[in-house]
Parts: C-alpha cells; structure tokens; sequence
C-alpha cells in the first residue's frame, strides 16, 4: 500500500486506474523530456531513486514550463525535509511506502505543509508569504 501527502496530510490513494494505461507516465530521475509526450496523460509519477538525488525536482519545473497542468506526483524516497522543494517545484503531492510513512509520521510532513510561507522570495520581499 501506500500514503499520499499533501498539504492536508496524509490520505490513501485515490488514483484508482492503475500506472500502466496511456494516461499515465511514469519518468526516472534522468529521464529526457525531450522524448516524452504529455497529450492525454493525467498523473505524471517521477521516480526519485535516492533522497539524494534531486533531479525529479527539475524535472517537475520542467514540465510546469512546458505546460503541464495535471497531476504531478513524487515517488520513491522523498523526505518530509524535501517536502516544500517538491511543492515549489510543482509536485501536487508525493506518495509514500508504508514503511518510509512509518518512520516519517504525518506530523512531520504537516510541519512543512505552511510552504508557500517563509520562502527565500519572500523573505527578500520583507514579507512573510510568498506571492
């Protein structure tokens, strides 16, 4: 099974149709999205490998450039720490194993749920959201 984080929390998966169909697209951390076609797709799922490994946080402003308006969601191992940059980035919500949502309870995620306030831009700005 696994957890869905959002800003809300935590909640179960409500994405029903499975990952196989063309609906779907399922990227790697070093996937080329220059080969890659976002007609009809409604969830892209981008694989972080690595807690270390931040190139599906480039990977998500890439596709919000291009246009993407869907349901963008980060999986594997993702951290509560890396929840704010997964949101700026343009992640709608990450998903969890149950194990790793076992060692990171909800609360933890929660406390980085406030991450549109005390940004770097808006710290610049002198105001405590970002706009």
């Amino acid at each position: 099974m696994t957890v869905i984080v959002t800003d809300t929390g935590f909640a179960a998966d409500d994405w029903t149709t499975g990952f196989e169909g063309s609906d779907v697209l399922v990227l790697a951390s070093d996937a080329n999205l220059n080969d890659v076609a976002l007609d009809g797709v409604e969830l892209v799922r981008v694989e972080f490998p690595s807690f270390a490994d931040g190139r599906g946080f480039t990977l998500a402003r890439q596709l919000r450039l291009k246009g993407y308006q869907g349901r963008l969601r980060a999986f594997g191992h993702v951290i509560a720490d890396q929840y704010a940059m997964a949101r700026r980035s343009g992640f709608d919500e990450v998903e969890l194993t149950d194990e790793l949502a076992a060692r990171q309870p909800e609360d933890q995620w929660l406390a980085r749920a406030n991450w549109k306030d005390h940004s770097y831009q808006a710290r610049l700005r002198g105001s405590t959201a970002a706009r």
